[in-house]
């Protein structure tokens, strides 16, 4: 059984990718997952935000202490960049610890010019590619300045003339116009697109009157927005598919890939039922593949996408308009009268 796949242009024994996570920072795990099967890991995602507010510690630290030594205030280690070393340092470790299978880096800066300085510094730890974590909710003041998929949009074109190895984009599902905005970033050069972002939403504790933020997993199902964009994007691009969110087994991938996706990554199935399912979820696509008579990917790749059965009811508002007036369907869900 052929389960062979491209990412950001590079070939993966099966499209089972390690999302970006915590898991990864520990050697073990990363071990772990390339054992039971997975055919790339993305590492645990730097965020600029962290590396301001290590630094800040940090200088509160030395501050506090100013006045006991004062040759403590003149540290012999780059104060500015004390942070990106150590996720330099972890990103190493993490290459050599992979024998079979690409790592890629994940990276989410704030400031233009730190996209590019660190992406190089990442490069040169020797991941197979980098993934631009494109996660931007609209603040107030963003209607009075750039567009922020304008912004993202040079972002991806300035590290495009600057790095040697591929670039995936990871987007966020809130778009204007998400179809067009993937077509300007292929056009630039993005080598593949991951879809979508999760985002951490606030709560609120009515009892406390405070705000919240819990750690809510993927579900079962949540992929598919990611399917529906998979099978409007197949053959509309050249950069690969990579669906994510809430991709839990086998037929998840089956569905995935037949609608259009490339590859797909996992990650809350791994906090939820451990590293082996990477092996269960690759034995049931095979099974699946089998019982259908498939040898290959490539064999039901895009299957069902809107290229493929050019079905317009399927991949827009039209399905709406069935749901209304197909009586039948709604009224399935409603209360049912009692016969006395």
């Amino acid at each position: 059984m052929n389960l062979t796949t491209q990412y950001m242009g590079i070939e993966l024994k099966n499209p089972v990718i390690i999302g970006a996570n915590h898991l990864s920072a520990r050697l073990s795990n990363l071990e772990k997952m390339e054992q039971n099967g997975a055919a790339g890991i993305v590492f645990k995602s730097l965020f600029e935000e962290q590396l301001h507010f290590e630094n800040l510690m940090l200088g509160t630290a030395i501050e506090e202490y100013s006045e006991i030594h004062p040759e403590i205030t003149s540290p012999a280690f780059d104060l500015d960049f004390s942070g990106p070393k150590e996720y330099i340092y972890q990103l190493k470790k993490a290459r050599k610890a992979l024998k079979n299978i690409p790592l890629f880096a994940s990276l989410n800066a704030v400031y233009d010019e730190s996209w590019v300085d660190y992406a190089l510094k990442i490069e040169k730890t020797g991941v197979q590619g980098i993934e631009l974590n494109f996660y931007t909710v609209p603040r107030p003041d963003d209607f009075y300045g750039m567009n922020p998929e304008d912004r993202q949009s040079s972002i991806l074109h300035n590290l495009k003339q600057a790095l040697k190895i591929p670039v995936a984009v990871k987007l966020s599902p809130y778009s204007n116009n998400m179809v067009g905005l993937v077509r300007k970033m292929d056009s630039l050069g993005a080598n593949a697109f991951v879809l979508f972002n999760r985002f951490f939403q606030p709560d609120i504790d009515i009892e406390k009157e405070t705000l919240h933020f819990p750690y809510n997993l993927s579900q079962e199902g949540d992929y598919k927005l990611s399917m529906r964009f998979a099978g409007m994007l197949y053959k509309n691009i050249d950069a690969q598919i990579c669906a994510s969110g809430g991709v839990f087994n086998g037929y998840d991938i089956a569905k995935l890939v037949m609608a259009g996706a490339d590859a797909t990554q996992i990650t809350s199935v791994l906090y939820k039922n451990g590293l082996g399912s990477i092996t269960q979820i690759i034995n049931e696509l095979t099974q699946w593949m089998e019982s259908k008579g498939y040898s290959n990917l490539d064999a039901f790749k895009g299957k069902l996408s809107h290229h493929t059965t050019k079905d317009d009811f399927v991949y827009s508002r039209a399905q709406y308009l069935d749901l209304l007036l197909n009586s039948k369907e709604m009224n399935k869900y409603l209360p049912q009268p009692v016969n006395k």
